[in-house]
């Protein structure tokens, strides 16, 4: 039998990742195991996705059963998990229309295109600004990488799309000397997850609000990360009681099985008439009978307050070893998205400590060079918890 091994990676496939040293090959719970049989705490949850843990029994459960019966039959028909889903995330949300897809940066696509189709149908080919923020992350296709407000993950494709405007996140006097009349959308991650766990505030939210309104542009809230749960509500525009004209979601939808939905009111979903946007595995009766079960789980009031509650208890032993350790200048972020910003003495050491954690048996993420990011299951046992945060201390405690 073939032996695969880290090396493997070099030899077979392309090299745009670094993955680390070691492969993981089962999990279970918040716990993973590699091909050695070393085991790890995870306080990634697979960036942000695995929000019940690994493989967790009554999703498993609805994977098996749907996978005996239909996974997929094309958009030329829907299907029963489908309508389904869409129901429960109509009734849980601002939502009149829900549109299914396979990741993040698809449900942003779709969001974007819609934005501008909908200010092509309603107002004219002149309004198709879009604005967004610097450090901002929202897919790999170029137009949400053009979108996105980091220049390393767009330059070198050629040209990019046209009319997008990017200006300092939380600042909303930037965003007041940008908009106008031919803006069609303004688009922002509640908290920006990839450069460094950044809430937006209260009234920066609020603001933006306000402009789209005056200035008859749609505001998008790029969910992918902070919803289902991760921030302690079910999506994070509940914290702000701020109210999208669109919300995209994906990574933990279906706890690791690619889906993604975009959301909006009927008014504006009307842009989308038959044939003008599409998927072929979008809405997949496998996926959304998966997505299903963990939107019935995560959605519960008694589910959001535990998460909110471990929430405190891991800002609050993050802070405990600092006390010590004297690591990081500052512990933010919303529910179970924390970011640690890096002292002075380490910083662009986050790619470093997180692999050192390794080493220790806890993994960890990173949101930038300098913020070591912290995403474990909204589900993590307190066992788990007590020994990860364990492990991550006897890490740091090393560093000295």
């Amino acid at each position: 039998m073939t032996q695969y091994t880290r090396a493997t990676f070099d030899q077979v496939l392309i090299q745009n990742y670094t993955p680390a040293d070691f492969i993981p090959v089962r999990g279970k719970g918040s716990t993973v195991w590699d091909q050695d049989g070393k085991d790890y705490i995870d306080f990634t949850s697979g960036v942000a996705v695995n929000s019940l843990g690994h493989c967790p029994d009554e999703v498993v459960e609805v994977l098996k059963r749907q996978g005996e019966t239909l996974w997929h039959s094309s958009n030329w028909f829907t299907s029963e998990p489908a309508l389904e889903l869409a129901s429960k995330l109509i009734e849980l949300t601002f939502a009149e229309r829900v549109m299914f897809a396979n990741s993040g940066a698809e449900a942003n696509e779709a969001a974007l295109k819609l934005a501008r189709r909908y200010a092509v149908d309603h107002f004219g080919y002149q309004k198709s600004k879009i604005i967004s923020f610097k450090q901002s992350f929202h897919g790999r296709t170029l137009f949400t990488v053009s979108v996105g407000g980091q220049p390393k993950y767009s330059d070198g494709f050629g040209p990019k799309p046209a009319d997008i405007v990017h200006v300092p996140f939380n600042d909303l006097d930037a965003v007041k000397a940008v908009i106008d009349d031919h803006t069609c959308a303004v688009i922002i991650e509640p908290i920006q997850g990839e450069s460094g766990v950044l809430p937006a505030t209260q009234a920066f939210l609020q603001g933006l609000r306000q402009l789209c309104d005056q200035y008859q542009a749609l505001l998008i809230f790029d969910e992918v990360q902070t919803g289902i749960g991760r921030s302690g509500e079910f999506f994070a525009y509940m914290h702000y009681g701020v109210v999208p004209d669109i919300l995209t979601s994906a990574k933990a939808l279906a706890n690791g099985f690619p889906i993604s939905a975009m959301l909006t009111s009927d008014k504006i979903s009307k842009s989308f008439s038959p044939g003008v946007h599409g998927t072929t595995f979008g809405g997949n009766p496998l996926a959304c009978a998966v997505a299903v079960k963990v939107v019935d789980i995560i959605s519960q009031p008694h589910f959001l307050q535990q998460v909110q509650q471990r929430s405190k208890q891991l800002i609050e032993a993050l802070e405990k070893i600092n006390q010590k350790a004297k690591l990081f200048t500052t512990v933010r972020g919303l529910g179970l998205l924390i970011g640690a910003e890096l002292a002075a003495e380490y910083q662009d050491k986050a790619a470093e400590l997180r692999n050192k954690a390794n080493q220790f048996g806890v993994m960890l993420l990173v949101a930038g060079p300098n913020v070591l990011r912290f995403a474990p299951s909204l589900n993590i046992s307190n066992e788990e918890f007590a020994l990860g945060i364990q492990r991550f201390e006897q890490m740091v405690d090393s560093l000295a």
